[in-house]
């Protein structure tokens, strides 16, 4: 179905996903008219089935607008509608990281993002008082009040779900540290994760540090201490339209391994035996993944779109060619990421 610009999108500056989009369509340079607010809010609009930001109105098949979110399909519908600027590499092992790093971003990092928005009193307090008033900045006092009673209790009450807890918080923060160290030192030698031009990854890594590193009191005095190039990075990936690309400014394939190996290797430290250890427990049934990660006990609900992310990260895989199969084979041996694919065939 043909896109027509500019497209109409509903999100909250406080939503990762919705500064990743944005983000995104800035860079694209694709024309679009952003609504804050939330779907509940608009009556006049299609809601979606889930509710979640950012939500796009946009046609289906049938020509009927309806309203779609998930950022990931979102950016591939997106790299169909338009030929400028895409953010996919063209090179399928290439893309096959770019997916898979954009996943560990949306995925893992989003738990760092959750976990220390509501662990913290200073972080508590700050999101209590500004994430209401981003969509009311003239309500009255009263109303947000109950607005942060509500949006802290509702959140505070959700950390278990999405896996933080007393027992997974030294995980969550160790790996948040690590994740620091590696973008600092992979800054040093390239603009974006993707090379000399955003790849999708890019985009999502941008997403959670709009809040981990920007905005949330805690882990923005642990980013701007550890890693200030890190910090910086975040404002410049708020506007890329003025970035001129060259159609050979991602990674070439052959120097993946050099560039992203330390990246690779945290997320086969933590995201993967994580995805393996949900998998089992959605399989089962069971009421709780039990594993161990980096070395520590993880435990938390079942998480069922978790799941569907290592289905549709095994979809990229199958969809490789068997040669390109076995570079991107090599790329990943020693990081712990090959055994999400350790079985699957063509």
């Amino acid at each position: 179905m043909t896109l027509t610009t500019p497209l109409e999108f509903m999100g909250a500056p406080g939503s990762p996903y919705t500064r990743k989009m944005l983000a995104l369509l800035r860079f694209r340079r694709i024309p679009h008219r952003f609504i804050v607010g939330a779907p509940e809010t608009a009556p006049n609009r299609p809601r979606p089935k889930v509710a979640l930001l950012p939500t796009f109105y946009l046609p289906n098949e049938a020509g009927e607008v309806e309203a779609v979110v998930d950022s990931t399909p979102l950016i591939r519908r997106f790299e169909r509608a338009f030929a400028d600027r895409r953010v996919v590499p063209t090179d399928p092992v290439v893309a096959f990281f770019d997916y898979l790093i954009e996943d560990y971003a949306d995925e893992w990092l989003t738990k760092a993002m959750f976990h220390y928005r509501w662990q913290y009193q200073a972080d508590i307090d700050k999101a209590g008082e500004i994430l209401p008033r981003w969509r009311g900045v003239s309500a009255p006092e009263a109303q947000l009040n109950k607005m942060k009673a509500f949006i802290q209790e509702r959140q505070i009450g959700r950390l278990y779900v999405v896996g933080s807890n007393a027992t997974t918080a030294p995980v969550i923060e160790a790996s948040y540290v690590r994740f620091l160290d590696i973008f600092r030192a992979l800054l040093e030698s390239q603009p974006f994760v993707m090379g000399a031009r955003p790849g999708a990854s890019d985009f999502g890594v941008y997403a959670q540090l709009t809040q981990l590193a920007k905005f949330d009191p805690t882990p923005m005095a642990l980013t701007l201490a550890r890693a200030p190039r890190v910090f910086a990075w975040v404002d410049v990936m708020d506007d890329l339209s003025g970035l001129e690309v060259a159609d050979d400014g991602f990674l070439d394939r052959d120097k993946l391994k050099a560039h992203l190996g330390a990246l690779l290797t945290e997320i086969g430290r933590v995201y993967a035996p994580f995805l393996l250890a949900n998998a089992r427990a959605l399989a089962s049934e069971a009421a709780e993944v039990q594993t161990t990660i980096d070395g520590r006990p993880w435990v938390q609900p079942p998480f069922p779109y978790q799941g569907k992310c290592l289905a549709w990260l095994r979809e990229q895989w199958r969809g490789l060619s068997p040669g390109d199969r076995d570079t991107a084979a090599a790329v990943m041996q020693g990081t712990g990421i090959d055994a999400l694919f350790e079985g699957i065939e063509q």
